[in-house]
């Protein structure tokens, strides 16, 4: 599998050869957002700051209550909480269609549920905290989409989920793979992704 030189992946086909959405409409404004959940926010955060067209990308939480909305506690499984990144983008260079193509493809294994690798719990969920009914129209059909066309060697577990909350996550948690690069989990982890990003989507980085 293509997995085994990057890690945790069930594609079936070469990253490079991901499918793109057949449904894609455009956002309106000059700046959109997207919450997304693949489970170690350090490591899903790390991709999306390298995309052309992002503007911003916070880690945090979504899914519970403002009460439980802290690290300490949202690691324990049991606060509903997913741990999630905020992603403000360009619709003039990126569409929400395009964010999710790289979502699938590179940032998690949509695959595994309530976990991603040895990260277990509810926490780590892969989940997608859906605006608008566009952007829940156009994750439904992407799904869809990939699961007929069995891009992966398992059914996709991804949650479409309501975004009732975005809570910021504190402070020594955003932007922590670029600035802790020699930590043993962004070397185990996030490291590989960002490598699978830059060998197979080189066109769409800064």
């Amino acid at each position: 599998m293509f997995g085994n030189k990057f890690g945790g992946s069930s594609l079936r086909i070469s990253p490079r050869d991901f499918p793109a959405p057949d449904y894609d409409p455009p956002a309106s404004g000059a700046r959109a957002e997207a919450v997304l959940a693949g489970g170690c926010f350090w490591c899903v955060e790390a991709i999306y700051r390298e995309l052309d067209g992002v503007l911003d990308v916070v880690s945090g939480y979504s899914g519970g209550s403002a009460e439980t909305a802290d690290y300490k506690a949202v690691c324990t499984g049991r606060t509903e909480h997913a741990e999630v990144i905020q992603i403000a983008y360009d619709p003039a260079k990126l569409s929400f269609g395009a964010l999710l193509r790289i979502f699938f493809a590179v940032a998690h294994d949509p695959t595994q549920l309530n976990r991603q690798g040895n990260d277990l719990g509810t926490q780590y969920r892969s989940a997608i905290f859906y605006a608008d009914p566009q952007q829940k129209e156009v994750a439904e059909r992407y799904i869809a989409q990939l699961d007929r066309a069995e891009v992966f060697t398992a059914p996709i577990v991804t949650r479409l989920e309501p975004l009732a909350d975005f809570f910021v996550a504190e402070a020594d948690h955003q932007n922590y793979a670029a600035l802790n690069p020699g930590q043993p989990y962004i070397q185990a982890v996030s490291t590989p992704k960002l490598e699978k990003l830059r060998a197979y989507f080189g066109e769409a980085l800064k």
